[in-house]
């Protein structure tokens, strides 16, 4: 397992392969690294390009195809970053990590055109945009670059996304919406293989809502067949089932999706602990 590219295989159809379940992997570990000092999860964040550097080499070493770089926390009322922040955190990272591995994938998790901009200059190959595209710029880059993308769906903002979330039919309403900005994109030019669709568990979602996204997620792939990514790790929807308020005794919560994501056919996890993960597909691929 890992981010090597294959002989005799171009870039692009490297980055098709890693956004879609195959049998040799049958679903993808996106590693989560946050160049932040408030993320949800305090033992994922590094405050220092070097430390982030190292995270994302050892997660491609565990097994990780993805690393996904981020630098501004979107856990409910998060402090607000700057453009210029963000550049700061997550530029260096990407910069380093493509002289380090010129073959790993990696993913810029921004919903900044600018910072998507310079990430992808800088050698990222796919944009992760938790808000789903909203900004016109983003979908103007996405077309031009002709780079990997994950849409995201979130209601409202990461400082009002959790104040009373409503849906009627919660899984219908988020497929319809992220299925018809996919549509938009493959319409302008985009390939279908190059979208990922993250239904955004715990992004203005109650727990039957996340509940009902994981259990109806056929409904994401639509007749194109688009790639469908799960971030689930450590959230707290895992704590609300467990009665565990701590992020750090998540771990076991967060495997048991994994396990149901590996067998329902979902092709990537975003994820905090790589090495848990990477040895949970394994044995499940070898009694398979």
């Amino acid at each position: 397992m890992g981010a090597s590219l294959p002989p005799n295989l171009n870039r692009r159809d490297h980055l098709s392969m890693s956004l879609h379940r195959t049998e040799e992997q049958p679903c993808h570990i996106m590693g989560i690294v946050n160049v932040t000092p408030d993320s949800f999860h305090e033992q994922s964040r590094r405050t220092t390009a070097e430390h982030a550097v190292e995270t994302a080499l050892e997660m491609w070493q565990k097994g990780a195809t993805w690393i996904d770089i981020g630098g501004e926390s979107t856990r409910p009322n998060a402090d607000y970053v700057t453009v210029e922040q963000e550049l700061q955190r997550v530029i260096p990272v990407i910069t380093a990590l493509r002289l380090r591995n010129a073959t790993g994938l990696i993913s810029i998790d921004t919903r900044r055109p600018e910072v998507a901009r310079a990430a992808l200059d800088a050698g990222a190959d796919l944009i992760n945009d938790v808000s789903g595209l909203r900004d016109p710029e983003m979908v103007s880059l996405v077309l031009e670059r002709q780079c990997g993308v994950c849409i995201m769906h979130m209601q409202g903002d990461p400082q009002s996304m959790q104040e009373k979330p409503s849906y009627d039919d919660c899984a219908v309403e988020v497929s319809t919406q992220l299925l018809e900005t996919a549509r938009g994109l493959v319409a302008a030019g985009l390939p279908a293989e190059f979208i990922v669709l993250d239904p955004g568990i715990g992004f203005g979602k109650l727990l039957e809502h996340n509940i009902d996204l994981l259990q109806r997620h056929e409904l994401f792939r639509g007749i194109e067949g688009f790639s469908v990514l799960w971030g689930v790790s450590r959230k707290s929807m895992i704590g609300q089932i467990t009665g565990h308020d701590d992020p750090n005794q998540r771990l076991s919560g967060t495997l048991a999706v994994a396990a149901t994501a590996y067998y329902q056919g979902i092709d990537i996890v975003r994820v905090h602990d790589v090495q848990e993960h990477s040895d949970l597909f394994k044995v499940l691929h070898s009694i398979d």
